[in-house]
């Protein structure tokens, strides 16, 4: 019987849409919580039979990939809605404002 191969391919992109999309807010979690439910998946459907997939070990080095970019991705998040809840947003508003006015007065 030919042994299947497991592809990592779709969940290293999410991973790196993770990556990239953390510095938006924080919002790559989503990506990186998809990669790592897929290679939590496939992982657990090679495990109940192992002598049929030949590439396991870089099915699980993709899913470590995943766990990077949620960790990193969830704690930038968080970091993002405890800065926005606890005034973070009037600065921020205020810092947008004086930049338009700035930009304003040098057209």
């Amino acid at each position: 019987m030919e042994k299947k191969k497991l592809e990592t391919t779709l969940v290293y992109i999410l991973s790196i849409l993770g990556f990239l999309c953390c510095c938006i807010g924080g919002i790559g979690f989503i990506f990186a919580g998809i990669a790592f439910y897929i290679a939590h998946t496939k992982l657990k459907v090679a495990y109940a039979n192992p002598e049929n997939y030949e590439n396991i070990e870089a099915m699980k080095t993709a899913k470590t990939v995943a766990l990077v970019a949620l960790i990193i991705s969830g704690l930038y998040f968080l970091y993002n809605v405890y800065y926005f809840s606890t005034g973070g947003w009037e600065e921020f508003m205020m810092k947008y404002q004086e930049a338009m006015e700035e930009m304003q007065r040098n057209q």
